[in-house]
């Protein structure tokens, strides 16, 4: 733990001083103490070892932790996908070393090129014509995203879903504080009511209406309202779109929107303890000029040989900042290379296969579920695609804990961001999630219902028949 501090005793005490914190001790002391290893790093072998003893002495060490030997149903926007080893093995080559951005073009055509394509391939997956290259993530997509609406309408009323990611919600919402006259409403798409009627009162302030699909909770959402209140208030309709799920869903600009964004992490990009990811923002020719961050255009050389360069740099750092777009966007280069190295890998095919994949052991899952003594939709009615939200008759902290104590890591608990999900988990599958995992996972919960689930639960025998008496 001490090994990257300052070497003597009076830098430590420095670096302590300038913090505020009075020892080492309480320099750490945000992290849980069941969490920490009571070990200085002076464990290490002090003499140099051969390469493979080594490797061993760190492996031993690093099989202390938790995580990789658990079986993960976790979601919520960052997914554990399978990466082809040839995605590292490319993303390391050195035609795709260069600066954080390519500024000059005649020593930096493979990152140009593969930023070109990577901007095709969002176009293709989100049926829109021009996208970026790119921005920090999910979240700040939306963010911008909504920001490209104010501009291109000059309205300062936002209006999003409760059923988009919660974390990308807090993020708008920060930003939007910032700037002063900007409301940002949340809505429920299950109940649009006034909000969405043409005849609100706000509905000419409206800049844009901002939907995830699928949704937090791995529903799908009905677009036509939404649309159809676009359409007649002249707001932007923005989807936040997971892109493998468009290997098998609609493309949003296929049913109207306007701008679509998204996360690239599960794209060939390792879940890495939360980043870094990269988003992606895609819209319509016409609004291409209020589109922040990177552009990549094709075009010639004075030989007329093909060649790519940056095009549209109305960035925060570049020539034109006082026009910039933004100054909260980024490139996230290498999370694209390696987006842009899966996805050729996987073709659309294959990104349709792994979307089906998903769909199917997530259904398959949910079935099993929800024959067991009081598990319910969390929205009953509404499909779902490769996540699903469960309510169980039990609170599900202590069933988390027991799931973990079986190995699994069995989903998010959604109390913490909806106040009427109490005793909901949001539980994901992917193409890593084999079935014989799922299997142990219905078994699991079987175990812990029976022993803590409350006299008079309903059994799956009488859910069956209050169903067909309602039906």
């Amino acid at each position: 733990m001490y090994n990257f501090l300052p070497h003597t005793e009076a830098e430590r005490q420095l670096m302590l001083t300038k913090i505020g914190v009075k020892n080492i001790d309480a320099l750490f002391s945000d992290i849980p103490a069941s969490l920490r290893q009571n070990m200085h790093y002076s464990v290490l072998p002090k003499q140099g070892l051969p390469e493979a003893e080594l490797q061993a002495e760190l492996q031993a060490l690093a099989r202390q932790n938790k995580g990789t030997e658990l079986t993960c149903f976790l979601g919520g926007g960052a997914y554990n996908r399978f990466i082809p080893m040839a995605v590292n093995t490319i993303a390391s080559r050195s035609e795709f070393y260069t600066a954080y951005t390519p500024y000059q073009p005649e020593i930096a055509q493979g990152t140009l090129q593969v930023t070109y394509e990577f901007q095709t391939m969002i176009c293709e997956l989100t049926g829109l014509d021009v996208a970026n290259a790119s921005v920090y993530d999910g979240a700040s997509a939306v963010t911008e995203a909504a920001f490209m609406a104010m501009r291109t309408t000059r309205r300062n009323r936002i209006l999003i879903a409760n059923s988009v990611n919660p974390d990308y919600r807090k993020v708008l919402e920060t930003y939007a504080n910032g700037l002063g006259e900007v409301t940002v409403e949340t809505f429920d798409p299950l109940k649009p009511g006034e909000t969405l009627s043409p005849n609100h009162p706000q509905a000419k302030q409206s800049a844009c209406v901002i939907v995830q699909v699928p949704n937090y909770w791995g529903g799908l959402e009905e677009t036509q309202i939404i649309r159809q209140f676009c359409e007649a208030s002249g707001a932007l309709f923005i989807v936040s779109a997971e892109p493998v799920s468009l290997g098998l869903l609609k493309a949003p600009g296929s049913y109207g929107a306007d701008i679509v964004t998204g996360d690239i992490q599960p794209l060939g990009n390792h879940l890495s303890f939360g980043g870094p990811y990269g988003g992606y923002i895609a819209t319509k020719n016409k609004y291409v000029r209020q589109l922040p961050g990177r552009l990549v255009g094709k075009t010639t050389d004075r030989h007329g040989k093909q060649c790519y360069t940056l095009t549209l740099q109305t960035r925060e750092q570049h020539i034109r900042r006082e026009k910039a777009t933004s100054n909260i966007c980024t490139n996230q280069a290498l999370n694209v290379l390696k987006a842009t190295v899966y996805l050729t890998l996987v073709g659309p095919n294959g990104l349709k296969h792994l979307a089906n994949l998903s769909l199917q052991r997530t259904h398959a899952l949910a079935s099993q579920l929800r024959k067991l003594p009081g598990v319910t939709l969390y929205q009953a009615g509404q499909p779902f695609f490769a996540e699903v939200a469960l309510r169980f008759p039990v609170p599900v902290a202590p069933l988390l804990k027991h799931l973990e104590q079986q190995g699994i890591l069995g989903g998010i608990a959604l109390e913490r961001f909806y106040p009427d999900a109490k005793n909901c988990l949001l539980i994901a599958c992917t193409e890593m999630t084999l079935p014989n995992e799922m299997d142990r996972y219905v078994e699991a919960v079987r175990e812990f219902l029976k022993l803590n689930a409350p006299p008079g639960t309903p059994q799956p025998a009488e859910i069956l028949q209050q169903m067909e008496a309602t039906c």
